[in-house]
């Protein structure tokens, strides 16, 4: 599975509304990030340069997540969420040229694993079960037996 970015309109305090159902049901690990994306902008008031934030889409956030029938569910079931960029049953995640032209940059993470280690697998058919890291037939470090 692989983590996204998607859109989401919502009300003045979707964002907080976000987070805070995230915390509640300790989903940190499927909803990693819920971000508004701004600008700096420089303006001029009184005869002075003054830098602000301002909002590039008001009324929308990314959500970058692990999409699933828990991450989904929670998210569009969110007080504040009004919809969503995409087709009317799912979100549709935003391309690397969409974040590219939004000045959004993806950060490769790094997940320092070493055979042995114990790891939580969050989807699929071994869903919530811990498994131990160890070697594939290519020498990845996966979550095997």
């Amino acid at each position: 599975m692989v983590r996204r970015p998607h859109l989401f309109g919502l009300r003045k305090q979707g964002k907080a509304s976000i987070e805070a159902t995230v915390e509640n049901r300790n989903m940190e690990d499927v909803i990693l990030q819920v971000q508004v994306p701004t600008q700096e902008v420089i303006e001029m008031k009184d005869g002075k340069r003054v830098t602000k934030e301002k909002k590039l889409f008001p009324g929308y956030v990314i959500v970058e997540m692990y999409m699933n029938d828990d991450s989904w569910y929670v998210v569009r079931n969110t007080r504040g969420v009004t919809g969503f960029v995409g087709l009317a049953s799912k979100p549709v995640p935003l391309s690397a040229e969409e974040l590219k032209s939004m000045g959004i940059k993806q950060q490769a993470v790094t997940i320092d694993l070493e055979v042995g280690d114990e790891v939580r697998i969050v989807d699929g058919p071994y869903g919530r079960e811990f498994r131990t890291g160890g070697r594939d037939q290519h020498g990845k470090i996966k979550g095997l037996g």
